[in-house]
């Protein structure tokens, strides 16, 4: 233990110096937000969701699903990510292990904050999703699987905490099946909709699958950067390994992503599909390109891919950099695939008098409020994983 201590230990200061002052202001900022964010969900639900919040009866789903739909995509890939080690075996993985794990029960829970707001009665869920369940239903599946991936990952991290490594290996993979069902069914409650053309098909599930393991890359590489800058530790030279490994899987899921985009790129011009085209020209050189270019491919593919070359998976700060650009790049992801899909008007080919070419939507403050709490306790969780559980430092095992 006293060589582990002195590999992460810093020479002054530690995490015993940090839990006071600046440390204490953050989390304290991070609960006062989540409680306003809180009382604007709770506002919406006394007034009515049609009152508070932008989505309307042909835009039903806005800023607040697409939140929730980062948070688990996070979640899953952050599970996925840290899998690969301590479930599978693979050494240089390992290191990441605790922390990784941690992160994606905070992110999860993050989501069901954020999901319990958008819905209007989310107490029906819990409760009809056990009494009266409908087992033709993608939405039934998504609530079940994700509850069970939740209990899963909950149990997992204990065990890690016991230094039960073997046991908790098993409760891992039972996570990663629960995980990749729940993220795959995900999928297809998009990819089921004939309706909705720019999502129908079989894209949609193997392309979140793919999606989540790059998330969880950028969240894996950011969050235990910024733990060790936080924390006031030097990183081991096992746990630096370990995130060049991760950067480079990364930047070859952000490769396999790049091919996805294009492709869809591709299939939503060729041919002019009916309804697919008109939505993927809006993101193309329409109102949503802005998002599309800047957020999606800029900062949330081509810099994080561009900066792991340029430093060859060496630079721990610059790859940081680089995630931390991936991660709201990918919010834009969630959040144009989640809009984007709705604003082409459904008998748009038929030229409807006074039928808008494009559905518009813009978040209300509620919407704004409501998913800046789910990234406020988001912040907060994980700045009391480093507090409670002392940085995570038995993930060294």
């Amino acid at each position: 233990m006293e060589n582990i201590l002195a590999k992460v230990l810093p020479q002054e200061g530690g995490l015993e110096g940090t839990t006071s002052g600046a440390y204490n202001a953050v989390i304290g900022l991070f609960g006062l937000l989540t409680l306003v964010g809180v009382a604007f969900g709770i506002h919406a639900m006394v007034v009515g969701h049609e009152h508070a919040y932008g989505v309307t009866r042909e835009v039903p789903w806005g800023l607040m699903l697409a939140a929730y739909v980062f948070f688990v995509v996070t979640s899953t890939g952050l599970c996925l990510v840290s899998s690969i080690g301590h479930v599978f075996g693979y050494e240089a993985f390992k290191p990441i292990a605790k922390r990784s794990v941690f992160l994606a029960i905070s992110t999860i829970v993050a989501g069901f904050v954020v999901i319990a707001f958008e819905i209007e009665n989310p107490w029906r869920m819990a409760i009809y999703n056990v009494i009266s369940p409908n087992v033709t239903s993608n939405i039934w599946w998504m609530g079940t699987l994700y509850g069970a991936y939740l209990f899963f990952m909950l149990i997992e991290f204990a065990l890690l905490q016991m230094g039960n490594h073997k046991t908790a290996g098993i409760l891992g993979l039972l996570g990663v099946v629960a995980g990749v069902a729940a993220h795959s069914n995900l999928g297809a409650v998009f990819g089921l909709l004939s309706g909705r053309e720019f999502w129908h098909g079989p894209y949609m599930p193997i392309y979140f699958i793919t999606s989540a393991m790059m998330s969880g890359c950028a969240a894996v590489i950011f969050f235990h950067w910024l733990a060790y800058k936080i924390n006031g530790w030097k990183m081991s030279d096992e746990l630096v390994h370990s995130l060049q490994a991760v950067a480079k899987l990364g930047a070859l899921l952000y490769v396999i992503i790049m091919f996805f985009t294009t492709w869809k790129m591709i299939t939503g011009i060729s041919g002019h599909p009916p309804g697919k085209y008109e939505a993927m020209m809006a993101l193309i050189s329409g109102p949503w390109a802005k998002n599309f270019w800047i957020g999606e491919v800029a900062m949330g593919l081509v810099i994080p891919f561009v900066i792991i070359l340029a430093v060859r998976a060496k630079n721990i700060t610059a790859m940081a950099i680089g995630s931390a650009a991936s991660i709201a790049g990918i919010f834009f992801m969630r959040y144009d695939l989640v809009v984007v899909g709705q604003i082409v008007p459904g008998f748009h080919e038929l030229n409807v008098v006074d039928m808008p070419h494009l559905f518009n939507y813009s978040p209300t403050l509620s919407e704004y409020m409501v998913t800046l709490a789910g990234f406020a306790f988001c912040g907060a969780l994980f700045m009391l994983g480093e507090r409670m559980f002392r940085g995570h430092l038995s993930e060294d095992h």
